[in-house]
């Protein structure tokens, strides 16, 4: 299933994780494993109300215990949002740090932090809320936006502009390209659908936390769940006036993100507050319950989604509307209008576009980024009208696909209007291919339709971008670094603030150091770092962290191999006076006899390790061999995924069942077949688990959830829902991307979207009703059989 790259000496093949020891034996340290001489311990006062304005919080009990306490009077009065991924002037702005104005149940209020958990939290219940204001609150983006709707922001900023927000619509999007009136009256055949998606909760292995320590020079050291180190360190300075150089933030392992530590999480913000005023080291992590009743959810989408098509199978219009429940705050609702757009217009040939799309406020928790970032949501609206178009056509589902998708040579949208590249590798053909053969593609609707026990198969293709870079730099920041040094016996060390989420992105970057110097990948260390000793990364997001990173390592890796190359030169012409050496002739290879790398010269017997280079370089003052490359993609390539999957319906409990599924995968090069492979695995139970299972569901009335958080109110699948791994198949395109490194390109997100279309597709194959609505669960199975069986 899982073959080795042919044609490299250490990319492709299986080698032990760098951090496989120390996570299985416990001593990885999380931000929750940090602990600090004199700690104290925070816990955060969060609004009970969804909707309220506060007088006051009589913190006098809460201080005689001994507490130190935080209210919005301690903290800067500042407007901020936590991503800073988007350029200044598109970044929007509603966020304080404590607040006055709660405007979701769980928005934080106050903060107090003591010598123990238990003293923390005694002081916690000590603290008494006077209320001024209840407002009931609104949940739905539709009536927020009524005219007379209580407002949630009356002014918020854009940049460091003030705007007045109308009718709780935070940010709009509009586009249009062509006449999409004129085609779709041209049309043969229009659909036109509306879908509702549902709102999940991350469920990382890692909930938010934060330790910081004040340091003596008036800085401040910090550890955090983050996928950004340095985006956390540049929003404490600008929040608290303290400069960049002094502000130091860790980088720790990280259990899991999919998007919910993009942004600077708020519990690291109330920390560092509480430890500036305490003058000592403050820990602040999050319970689960808190984790998912108040900090990180996906965005909740309403589309309206028309198309039209020729007799032929040409697409001629697409037309897509897009009302987002942001929730009550900004994280990154104006960027994914521009992306949720990209994804609209990168899966098909629409040839005419209009887009209208709108962020909503809610009395709700803020949204942020979810594996996909929208990614998953469009793909299945897009891919269920297409199914019906093909269907209303009478042509193949999967010939209808091949005809009308973007492809090699083609523009290539990305992540938005101002990130377009044209596409340079394209396995969706191989991948459409091979899984119809797979799976049995043209026994599908011989499968079994009628009884308690129904089963169909469906297909989605999908993709995502590899990183967020374009040609022109556009609102998105997208660049990252990496510092490589040999040692003086030839081993390496690797430096980059580049995030690995757990899914061995440093891994891959270990392999393809290893690869371009030829230096076995033990020999490499990589280095714990922090802010002050790394070159600026944006964050881990966008499937970029091999594509972008990878290639920051490599090209630091290529300036180290320069230099060892002139260092060798320079002994070959010591060594050798009397057989002048051209540089050209230089090469580098890896000698598994001695386990190094070795330098020579082609077609002499002139050679010497790098070992000894290092040490001949040290012992007589050639200085160090050290590089550091700062990089920024001018490509964001698609990285695309075909899904074909078999499902059983049991129609008399609505349960539905994974029975086959085919995981066609493009990502160019596979730097690590077998971690690859785990990244599909896990998109696609993400995926199924998106379609069947999850949402949040809030009390109209109060605007709480109401599973209060509990784990065992919030349903995900686990290894027994998994399908067996002889039904499972991983088949990775044979593809190249000239862009990235030695060919690779991402697949964390790709291996997600598809999914949920998939599955969609093979419940309507399956029972012959299609669902507009997610999560498909059993309830509304049964329902929608009820109604049909009633006509």
């Amino acid at each position: 299933m899982i073959s080795v790259i042919e044609g490299f000496t250490f990319i492709g093949k299986r080698i032990p994780r760098k951090d496989a020891e120390l996570k299985v034996t416990g001593k990885a340290q999380f931000t929750s494993d940090i602990w600090l001489p004199g700690m104290l311990y925070g816990r955060i006062l969060k609004s009970p109300y969804a909707h309220a304005i506060i007088r006051r919080i009589d913190t006098s009990e809460a201080e005689r215990l001994g507490a130190v306490v935080i209210t919005w009077k301690d903290v800067p009065n500042k407007l901020y949002n936590p991503r800073l991924v988007s350029i200044e002037e598109d970044t929007f702005k509603d966020w304080q740090i404590l607040t006055n104005h709660p405007r979701f149940i769980g928005e934080p209020i106050a903060a107090v932090a003591a010598p123990s958990e238990e003293a923390a939290q005694r002081a916690l219940e000590a603290l008494r809320i006077e209320v001024e204001k209840v407002y009931k609150p609104i949940l739905d983006p539709f009536e927020s936006m009524m005219p007379g709707a209580p407002k949630i922001h009356e002014k918020i900023l854009r940049g460091n502009t003030e705007i007045t927000v109308e009718n709780n619509v935070g940010a709009t999007l509009e586009y249009s390209e062509g006449d999409v009136d004129k085609a779709l009256r041209e049309a043969d055949v229009v659909i036109e659908r509306k879908f509702k998606t549902n709102r999940r909760y991350h469920f990382t292995l890692e909930p938010r936390g934060a330790v910081c320590r004040p340091d003596p020079d008036g800085g401040i050291t910090v550890w955090s769940t983050t996928q950004t180190i340095h985006n956390t360190k540049i929003l404490i300075s600008q929040l608290f006036d303290i400069p960049q150089s002094k502000v130091r933030v860790v980088k720790t392992y990280l259990g899991g993100g999919f998007g919910s530590s993009i942004h600077v999480n708020l519990v690291t913000l109330i920390a560092v507050a509480l430890c500036l005023k305490a003058r000592r080291p403050v820990k602040l992590i999050l319970t689960r319950e808190e984790d998912m009743m108040h900090d990180h959810v996906s965005y909740q989408m309403y589309f309206r989604v028309k198309a039209g098509a020729k007799r032929d199978g040409t697409l001629i219009a697409g037309e897509f509307e897009n009302i987002m429940d942001i929730g009550a705050h900004q994280i990154q609702a104006y960027p994914l209008l521009g992306t949720a757009l990209g994804w609209f217009v990168s899966l098909y040939k629409w040839r005419n576009i209009r887009y209208v799309g709108k962020a909503v406020y809610t009395n709700k928790v803020p949204a942020c980024a979810f594996r996909g970032y929208g990614n998953p949501q469009v793909t299945w609206a897009v891919e269920t009208v297409i199914d019906e178009l093909a269907e209303e056509l009478g042509i193949d589902p999967v010939e209808f696909r091949l005809k009308n998708y973007r492809g090699k040579g083609e523009i290539f949208w990305g992540q938005g209007p101002t990130v377009r590249s044209i596409i340079r590798s394209d396995g969706v053909p191989e991948l459409m291919d091979v899984g119809r053969k797979w799976i049995g593609w043209d026994r599908r609707d011989r499968l079994p339709k009628t009884g308690r026990f129904r089963r169909g198969i469906g297909v989605a293709r999908g993709f995502h971008t590899s990183g967020a870079g374009g040609p022109i730099s556009g609102s998105v920041i997208d660049y990252t670094g990496a510092i490589i040094k040999v040692n003086e016996d030839g081993t390496i060390d690797y430096i980059t603030a580049l995030q690995d989420h757990g899914g061995g992105t440093i891994d891959a970057h270990v392999k393809i150091i290893a690869e371009e110097l030829q230096v076995p990948p033990e020999k490499i260390n990589v280095v714990p770092v922090d802010t002050s000793n790394t070159p600026y990364d944006v964050c881990t997001h966008a499937s970029r962290g091999v594509y972008v990173g990878g290639e920051a390592a490599r090209r630091a890796a290529q300036e180290i191999k320069r230099k060892i190359k002139e260092l060798a030169m320079r002994y070959f012409e010591q060594e050798y006076k009397e057989r002048p050496v051209n540089f050209e002739a230089i090469r580098i290879r890896y000698d598994p006899e001695v386990n190094d790398a070795v330098i020579y010269v082609e077609g002499t017997n002139m050679k010497i390790t790098l070992s000894e280079l290092a040490k001949l370089a040290w012992q007589k003052n050639w200085g160090t061999l050290i590089a550091s490359v700062t990089y920024r993609s001018t490509v964001a390539p698609p990285s695309f995924t075909v899904y074909f999957v078999e499902v059983e319906v049991d129609t008399e409990t609505g349960i539905v069942r994974p029975v086959r599924v085919f995981a066609g995968a493009d990502m160019g090069t596979v730097v690590n077949p077998d971690l690859a492979a785990g990244q599909i695995h896990g998109g696609f139970m993400m995926g199924w688990s998106w379609a069947t299972l999850e949402d949040t569901v809030y009390d109209p009335e109060t605007g709480e959830l109401l599973n209060k958080g509990l784990v065992i109110d919030y349903k995900i699948p686990t290894a027994q829902d998994a399908p067996k791994l002889k039904d499972f198949y991983v088949y990775f395109a044979h593809t190249y991307e000239p862009t990235g490194p030695y060919g690779a390109k991402g697949i964390g997100e790709a291996a997600a979207n598809p999914v949920p279309a998939a599955i969609a597709n093979a419940i309507a194959n399956a029972l012959g009703i299609r669902f507009y609505e997610l999560p498909i669960t059993p309830e509304r199975i049964l329902e929608a059989l009820r109604k049909k069986e009633e006509g």
